[in-house]
């Protein structure tokens, strides 16, 4: 059996309940919610034995410190204008780290320190940008594996909701920020 570990995750919205759920899978695992409205991360954390939730404002970079560093993993779920933040954070602490955004120049630019840290720091692990570029780069591979050469390459990216959960003209529902 394998030791506990200790997780912070951050962000309540929409990937936080699925993201929980399977954490708390193994039965090895804590999982500390962490969001700005304690009433939030409890009303998710209220459904998951092995879970607790906090109150926590990122841009309190002492609070942000503290938590990070009383914890073996962070997940941040939150918007990636917050990634480089909770990065400089886990670097402090030397905790590792899992973000679902792009690589930001600010992010970018923490690379050496998490290295020399001796964190890993994984972003873009989620379905877009993640899955996606996986299953990309499977397709890719096997092309040229056959001898073929690609000329040209787009991807399209989206996901629909359950039907129960599909209550809008649209039908579709985001689980992301669109303004970060």
């Amino acid at each position: 059996m394998s030791a506990q570990k200790n997780i912070l995750l951050l962000g309540s919205g929409f990937v936080a309940e699925p993201c929980l759920e399977y954490l708390l899978r193994s039965g090895n695992n804590r999982v500390t919610v962490a969001c700005r409205r304690a009433e939030k991360a409890q009303e998710l954390t209220s459904k998951y034995p092995g879970s607790t939730a906090i109150s926590l404002d990122v841009e309190d970079d002492a609070a942000l410190e503290a938590a990070v560093a009383a914890h073996d993993l962070t997940i941040s779920l939150i918007p990636y204008t917050q990634h480089a933040r909770v990065i400089k954070a886990a670097i402090k602490a030397k905790k590792h780290v899992v973000t679902t955004s792009y690589i930001s120049p600010a992010m970018e630019e923490l690379d050496a320190a998490a290295k020399e840290a001796g964190i890993v720091c994984m972003n873009e692990i989620g379905l877009d940008p993640g899955i996606d570029h996986l299953y990309a780069l499977k397709i890719i591979n096997e092309v040229h594996a056959e001898g073929g050469k690609i000329k040209s390459f787009e991807s399209f990216c989206g996901g629909l909701p359950a039907p129960e959960a599909s209550n809008n003209p649209l039908g579709y529902k985001f689980s992301w920020s669109a303004r970060g």
